[in-house]
């Protein structure tokens, strides 16, 4: 899941991104409105994560324009701007959630992955393909009932497959879901972490090649 967090402060804007990414989101990091409406307009995010105040103005002109679209995407609004009418401003422009600085990262993260969900269809919290097991809520990994341990980046990958068991995802789908700007993905990035997910899942390779394509869950790896 891709989050875009929209964030002035030089301190406050790393950590969060830093946070997050902990956490197994690909992060891009704006700093003004004009940067992330440009990063809006060239990317596809799960849920943005928004100061109101930034050099260039107040986020809810930007939320309020993405509204004014169409757009459903996932919206939080971070704010040291406590007042009732302040999140009740921040509601009416079509935030979808709203936490008051200062705030405790793990509740940053359980709010942006419950918005990520909520755009996603619905799915079971433990999705299965075989003898693999991914328990979304409590983030683990079990195969033929051995519990693995995963990087964050190895279970965001791991977990798009899972999601399109069967279906053949293609490396760009991998990367722009998976991976974000700060990460500066080179070409092979994805068939590095690839093949060092396919070391942690162990024989037999649930993870097959589409030659020059991309990857398919339930089939044998080809040479």
């Amino acid at each position: 899941m891709r989050v875009l967090v929209l964030e002035d402060d030089p301190e406050l804007g790393p950590v969060v991104a830093a946070q997050l990414r902990d956490a197994g989101f690909a992060v891009d990091l704006a700093r003004t409105l004009a940067e992330a409406d440009l990063k809006l307009s060239v990317n596809s995010y799960d849920c943005v994560v928004a100061d109101r105040s930034v050099p260039d103005g107040d986020s809810l002109t930007l939320l309020a324009a993405h509204r004014r679209t169409g757009s459903a995407l996932p919206f939080l609004l971070l704010t040291a701007l406590d007042a009732v009418s302040d999140r009740v401003a921040g509601f009416e422009h079509g935030a979808d959630d709203y936490l008051v600085k200062p705030f405790a990262f793990a509740e940053l993260v359980v709010r942006v992955r419950a918005l990520c969900r909520r755009e996603q269809p619905a799915r079971l919290p433990v999705l299965r393909a075989g003898d693999l097991e991914v328990d979304l809520p409590r983030r683990r990994v079990s195969r033929a009932g051995v519990l693995l341990s995963l990087s964050a980046k190895e279970f965001a990958v791991l977990e798009l497959l899972m999601l399109r068991a069967g279906e053949v995802v293609t490396r760009t789908e991998l990367i722009e879901s998976c991976w974000d700007e700060a990460s500066e993905p080179m070409s092979n990035v994805v068939d590095v972490l690839i093949g060092q997910l396919r070391r942690r899942l162990g024989p037999p390779d649930p993870i097959g090649t589409v030659r020059g394509v991309g990857y398919r869950l339930g089939d044998e790896a080809q040479a």
